[in-house]
């Protein structure tokens, strides 16, 4: 709802500029104006994530933002591992550090990529498909997540 009013409030006068101009002349807004609406935005976006921490955004997306402290490697594997056993197709019987989600657990590539996009969801960050295709154990996951936070034990 929030994001909707920002890009009204962000382009609204552009959009009503552009229709109301039927002729052959056709309105076009130059690359400075575009980048300075998209720098409105920006800061828009900005404030209203630090509006949504103070409103209590739940504790475990906190931390990308820079609001909660750098974690451990050890919370990282037990966040990792809590996805993972969340993830109905996993037996958390089976589930280890060390376990290869195809191999050992017996998922397909679907369900590979939806345990990655619950980790993304989860850590709250966009992996690339090319770093997922070898993300294939909890373990390689968390040193993922380590190396993306500059996090060294």
């Amino acid at each position: 709802m929030a994001a909707a009013n920002i890009f009204r409030s962000a382009f609204g006068g552009l959009l009503r500029r552009s229709t109301t101009y039927r002729t052959s002349v056709t309105c076009r807004l130059s690359t400075v104006a575009l980048q300075q609406k998209f720098s409105t935005i920006k800061a828009a976006v900005k404030i209203y994530k630090s509006q949504a921490l103070q409103n209590g955004v739940p504790q475990s997306h906190r931390y990308s933002t820079g609001v909660q402290s750098k974690l451990s490697v050890q919370e990282i594997e037990e966040r990792v591992l809590k996805v993972c056993k969340a993830y109905d197709k996993l037996s958390a019987s089976q589930l280890t550090v060390d376990s290869h989600f195809m191999n050992d657990l017996g998922l397909d590539s679907l369900d590979h990529v939806e345990v990655i996009m619950a980790m993304e969801d989860e850590f709250g960050f966009e992996i690339p498909d090319g770093d997922a295709e070898r993300l294939v154990r909890p373990k390689d996951i968390v040193q993922y997540i380590a190396d993306k936070e500059d996090i060294y034990e």
